[in-house]
C-alpha cells in the first residue's frame, strides 16, 4: 500500500515538506518521518477542503432551529437532511463526510501500527502516538454524535466488507477510555513551545472526554472531567466575545483545540473554507451564502438583551456596521459598484426593495445590503467572517488563515454548570454559567431547579451559535414533556415550524421561498435524532451494517 504524506494547514509544525509517494515497510524509520506522519493525521480533520468534514459540519448547524441552508439561487444537496426528506440516506454530503472520517481513522490506525517501530527518543515517540490516538478517538466521536454506533475499526485493514456496527455505548466507551488514555500522556498547553501549538494537550482530551462523558448521559463523570480542566487553569475566557472568532486569537488562551489554517498563497490549500461558504453572494463577492443565521436565533439574542454576541454572531441587511470591520464605507462601496460572486453588477433588486420593504435612497448608500431574493433571510453568519484588513492576498476557499475553533473553555465551563445542575451541585452550576455571561455583560442568574437548567440551554446556545454544538444539544435535551427539545421545535406542531409559517414570521424569510419556511414539519422523533448510514456503506457492507431506524 502506497502513501502519500500529507501537509497540513499550519505554517509551523503541521507543515511538512510534500515527499510524494513512500512505502510503508520503509516508512517510520525515524523521527522525521513520525513527525510528518502524523502530520498527515491532523491534515484528515478537515482535509483542508471543503466539501468532505466542513460541508457536514455546516449543515450540522443547519439541521437546528439556528440556520437555514440559505443560498435560494442554487439547487442544494443539504434539504435531504436539513428538511428532513425520506431519501436522505442517499445524500452525498452525508457520504463524504462517513468515507472522510473512515480515511482519517485508516490513517491513524496506520500510525498507532507502525509509530513503536520508530527510532526516536522514547517519550517523544509515546507522545505521537498519543497525539494520534486522540484523533481517532475525535474522529469516532465525530460519526457517532451523528450517526450512533459505527463500526469500531481499531487497526489497519483493507478490506471492512461485511463489518457490522458497534453500538452507541461501545464507540462511546471507546473514546472515553483513549480520551482518558492519551490524557495521562499529553503535555500541558504550558508545556509546549510556540511552534508546536495546535497540537493535542492534556486539557484538550479531558475536554472531550468531559464532553463525550455528557453526550453518553454520565453527568457525575462529566462534572469531575470538566472540573478538572478548570481547576488546572491552563485555559481561561479571553477578555472580550469578539476576539474569540478574530484571526488574531487564533491558538488563544480560550482554546483547548481548533483546526490550524493558514494561507497558502496560490500553491497551497492550506485555510479554510467556511468563510467564503458563508459570505454574502453580492457586492464584494465575499461567497455563496450557504448556511444563514434564522431569525428566531436573532430574536433569541434580543430577548436575553444580549447585543454584544448578537453583534459578533449575525451580520443583518441594512446594518450601519459589522462588528471589527475598520472599513465598513468600503463595503457599501463594493456593495454598489463591484461584480458579485457570480460576476457583474446588478443592483436592480435594491431599488426593487423600495417598494417591498420600504428602503430608501439613503438606506441603499448608508447600509451593508444583502439581497433577500438571493438569502432566504438576508442575515450571514459573523463568526466565520474576515474583515477586509485581515484577508488574504487570494480570498476563496481553502485560503483562510481563521483556525476552526473545536473546542473552546466556554463550553467547557456551559458543560461544566450543566453537568453541576443536573447532579444537584446548583452553585458551582451558576459560578461556571455566570463566569461566561459576565463577559457580555449579562446579569448573574440566580434561579434553581428548571430554571437554572433552562438558563443553561439559552446560554449554549447564545454562547456556541455556528460551533457545531446545536444539533448535539436539542437532540440529547429531554423537555418538560419527555420529548427530546428537538421534537418540541420541529415536526408539524414544533415551535419553530409555527414561527416560521405563522402570521409573525420574519419578512425577510416570508418573502423568500427559494428554501421552504416550512422547514423542520417533516421532522420525526423516532427517526430524525441521527442521520442516516449512507446507502452505499449498507450495500457495500454486502448489508453487515444496518440502517438507522425510520429510514
Amino acid at each position: 500500500m502506497a502513501l502519500a504524506v500529507s501537509t497540513t494547514s499550519c505554517d509551523d509544525f503541521l507543515t511538512a515538506d510534500v515527499r510524494g509517494q513512500e512505502n510503508l515497510d520503509t516508512y517510520f524509520q525515524n523521527e522525521e518521518e513520525v513527525n510528518a506522519f502524523v502530520a498527515g493525521c491532523y491534515f484528515e480533520l478537515t482535509k483542508m477542503d471543503w466539501w468532505q468534514v466542513s460541508n457536514a459540519w455546516l449543515m450540522s448547524d443547519m439541521t437546528t432551529d439556528d440556520l437555514w441552508d440559505g443560498n435560494t439561487t442554487q439547487d442544494d444537496g443539504y434539504q435531504d437532511i436539513t428538511h428532513f426528506m425520506p431519501n436522505a440516506a442517499a445524500n452525498g454530503i452525508i457520504q463524504n463526510f462517513w468515507g472522510a472520517r473512515y480515511q482519517g481513522i485508516h490513517t491513524c490506525n496506520e500510525a498507532i501500527a507502525r509509530i513503536p517501530g520508530a527510532s526516536m527518543d522514547e517519550d517523544l515517540r509515546n507522545q505521537r502516538l498519543a497525539e494520534v490516538r486522540f484523533l481517532r478517538a475525535f474522529y469516532y466521536f465525530d460519526l457517532a454524535r451523528n450517526f450512533g454506533g459505527v463500526p469500531l475499526i481499531l487497526e489497519p485493514l483493507d478490506n471492512t466488507s461485511g463489518m457490522g456496527r458497534s453500538t452507541l455505548d461501545e464507540v462511546y466507551d471507546f473514546c472515553e477510555k483513549e480520551f482518558a488514555d492519551v490524557a495521562g500522556i499529553l503535555p500541558q498547553r504550558s508545556e509546549y513551545a510556540a511552534a508546536d501549538l495546535g497540537r493535542a494537550t492534556r486539557g484538550a482530551a479531558l475536554g472531550l472526554l468531559g464532553k463525550v462523558q455528557l453526550y453518553h448521559g454520565k453527568m457525575a463523570d462529566a462534572k469531575k472531567t470538566l472540573g478538572t480542566v478548570i481547576d488546572e487553569k491552563q485555559y481561561d475566557l479571553l477578555p472580550e466575545f469578539g476576539q474569540v472568532w478574530d484571526i488574531a486569537y487564533n491558538n488563544s488562551v480560550e482554546s483547548l483545540f481548533e483546526v490550524q489554517q493558514a494561507y497558502g498563497g496560490d500553491l497551497y490549500n492550506l485555510g479554510g473554507s467556511l468563510t467564503v461558504m458563508t459570505g454574502c453572494r453580492n457586492g464584494v463577492g465575499d461567497g455563496w451564502s450557504w448556511g444563514q443565521p434564522t431569525s428566531d436565533l436573532e430574536n433569541a439574542y434580543i430577548a436575553a438583551g444580549d447585543t454584544e454576541r448578537l453583534r459578533w454572531t449575525i451580520i443583518k441587511t441594512g446594518c450601519t456596521e459589522i462588528a471589527g470591520e475598520d472599513q465598513f464605507n468600503k463595503f457599501i462601496e463594493n456593495n454598489l459598484t463591484k461584480d458579485s460572486y457570480q460576476g457583474g453588477v446588478d443592483n436592480s433588486e435594491f431599488q426593487d426593495c423600495k417598494k417591498l420593504f420600504g428602503w430608501t435612497d439613503d438606506y441603499i448608500t448608508t447600509r451593508y445590503l444583502i439581497k433577500p431574493s438571493q438569502h432566504k433571510s438576508a442575515r450571514i453568519i459573523r463568526k466565520y467572517f474576515v474583515p477586509l484588513a485581515q484577508r488574504p492576498e487570494v480570498y476563496n476557499i481553502c485560503k483562510i488563515p481563521l483556525n476552526h475553533r473545536i473546542l473552546r473553555f466556554a463550553d467547557v465551563l456551559l458543560m461544566y454548570a450543566e453537568a453541576c445542575q443536573a447532579t444537584n451541585d446548583e452553585g458551582n452550576a451558576r459560578i461556571a454559567l455566570n463566569r461566561v455571561r459576565t463577559r457580555v455583560n449579562l446579569p448573574d442568574v440566580t434561579s434553581s431547579g428548571n430554571a437554572l437548567r433552562d438558563a443553561i440551554r439559552l446560554e449554549r446556545r447564545l454562547e456556541l451559535a455556528f460551533e457545531q454544538c446545536r444539533l448535539y444539544d436539542i437532540r440529547r435535551w429531554k423537555a418538560d414533556n419527555g420529548k427530546s427539545v428537538m421534537a418540541n421545535l420541529f415536526g408539524p406542531d414544533g415551535s419553530f415550524v409555527k414561527y416560521n409559517t405563522g402570521d409573525n414570521a420574519d419578512m425577510y424569510e416570508k418573502n423568500n421561498q427559494g428554501e421552504p419556511s416550512d422547514k423542520g414539519i417533516r421532522f420525526s422523533e423516532s427517526r430524525d435524532l441521527l442521520w442516516p448510514i449512507p446507502q452505499y456503506e449498507i450495500q457495500h457492507s454486502n448489508g453487515a451494517i444496518e440502517q438507522n431506524p425510520g429510514f
